[in-house]
């Protein structure tokens, strides 16, 4: 894009005057070509133009805002007009279709539907005639629009979630959305090509091998740039090339996370003292980890009506409640046993310090495992504690479908029944329990 220096006054019949060509963006709202206004400053009464330098400016920024402001309500206006034939057109029983689609079409169909207007005797009536022959041209608005637009096709979605998870939910998508932008710039959508797809890969592609990124990072943003323009094409049925479909690069190498061994469990990380660091809350939401295979989230975001320390098996309930869990398959009860039943009898109404707040409490507890080297390697984490527990049911020859039932995992074989019980669950748990340390 060539750039814009700044506006300079010019003399024009001894007026100082700013003269500005309309820009590309903005010459479907401004025919003018070419644009004066006059300072109202006579080149005799300012010869070098200082004053007029001033004015000039003001008047520029003005201008931009004038041809901004177009835009955005003609933008605005174009994308009502289009949802609204849209919606006519279907309560007509008809796919609504923009003249250029209609005349790139069956002659007969174009018959079809002027035939259906003079039936009801609507040719004088503008909506209708926008529904039927495709009157409201499809809408146009800039790549930065394409995550709003996103969030609300997502609506029900994003409604499950926690304030937390939504941030999350986004924030990537933002980060990806934003790169793009500082590659392509913040064109209209309907001008993006696949030309500019291939750039934003070679662009970030240049920062793998500039080891800036990794590969995961990278296919990432390409991943939720190809989504969010996928969704908002079928949804406005705008009908864009596939910019964006089939860029990944290749050689992407998953990361594994590391599985403790028990035995390091209990005699370093459950050791008397070695989490002395850690508030009372964060201790113990690490014990119970350990004895249940929660993941962090689950057992940070644990109501009081869901520990139920009372029942015959004392337990603990994953539920959807006020966020969206990982899974369809994640909402479940875990008996309480060892170590985790210890800690929540002193957290019996849960963790609200850490209430929706998981991801700040992970990098406390990892920050105080690397501090305390309680790490064997790079490759274990507080997460680690997951996959021990899993390995640990295992290595008692657990059932599969006990373990799938205590991970929040998939059966993968058809569903009878209600599933293991509490007390199945809890009976390979308690081969397996934790010895608490001395204090918690």
């Amino acid at each position: 894009m060539r750039k814009v220096g700044k506006p300079k006054p010019h003399k024009r019949d001894g007026i100082w005057y700013l003269v500005r060509r309309v820009p590309k963006a903005f010459e479907a709202v401004d025919n003018r070509g070419l644009v004066r206004i006059s300072t109202d400053i006579a080149v005799a009464d300012d010869p070098r133009g200082l004053r007029a330098k001033e004015v000039v400016t003001k008047l520029d920024a003005e201008l931009t805002s004038y041809w901004q402001a177009l835009t955005n309500g003609e933008s605005a206006e174009a994308r009502q007009r289009f949802e609204a034939a849209q919606k006519r057109a279907r309560a007509l029983g008809m796919q609504y279709q923009t003249v250029a689609e209609l005349s790139a079409g069956a002659f007969e169909q174009i018959v079809d539907r002027v035939n259906s207007l003079l039936e009801r005797k609507a040719l004088d009536l503008g909506t209708e005639v926008d529904a039927v022959l495709g009157g409201a041209p499809k809408p146009s608005f800039k790549l930065s629009n394409l995550l709003p637009e996103f969030e609300k096709i997502e609506a029900v979605t994003l409604k499950q979630m926690s304030d937390n998870q939504v941030r999350k939910w986004r924030n990537p998508k933002k980060r990806a959305l934003d790169n793009l932008i500082s590659v392509v710039t913040d064109k209209d959508i309907r001008t993006v090509k696949r030309a500019d797809g291939v750039e934003f890969r070679i662009w970030l592609q240049n920062r793998v091998l500039a080891e800036e990124i990794n590969i995961g990072t990278a296919n990432k943003d390409i991943g939720h740039v190809s989504k969010m323009w996928s969704a908002v094409d079928l949804n406005l049925q705008l009908g864009l090339p596939d910019v964006f479909t089939k860029l990944r690069l290749s050689g992407e190498i998953k990361a594994q996370r590391a599985a403790f061994e028990a035995d390091y469990v209990q005699k370093v990380i459950l050791a008397t003292g070695a989490l002395d660091d850690l508030n009372p809350e964060a201790r113990r939401l690490v014990y119970v980890i350990a004895d249940t295979g929660m993941r962090l989230s689950e057992a940070a975001n644990l109501l009081p009506e869901h520990i139920r320390l009372d029942a015959p098996v004392p337990h603990v309930q994953i539920r959807a409640v006020g966020r969206k869990l990982k899974t369809d398959h994640s909402e479940r009860d875990i008996p309480l046993v060892g170590v985790a039943l210890a800690a929540m009898r002193l957290q019996p109404k849960g963790f609200p310090r850490y209430h929706d707040k998981a991801d700040s409490l992970s990098a406390l507890v990892n920050d105080c495992f690397v501090a305390k080297k309680l790490l064997p390697t790079s490759k274990h984490s507080l997460y680690s504690l997951r996959h021990t527990f899993e390995d640990r049911l295992t290595a008692v020859e657990a059932p599969e479908k006990v373990v799938a039932s205590l991970m929040g995992h998939k059966w993968h074989r058809p569903k009878y029944g209600s599933g293991p019980t509490l007390e199945q669950k809890q009976r390979h748990m308690l081969k397996i329990a934790f010895i608490p340390p001395a204090h918690l």
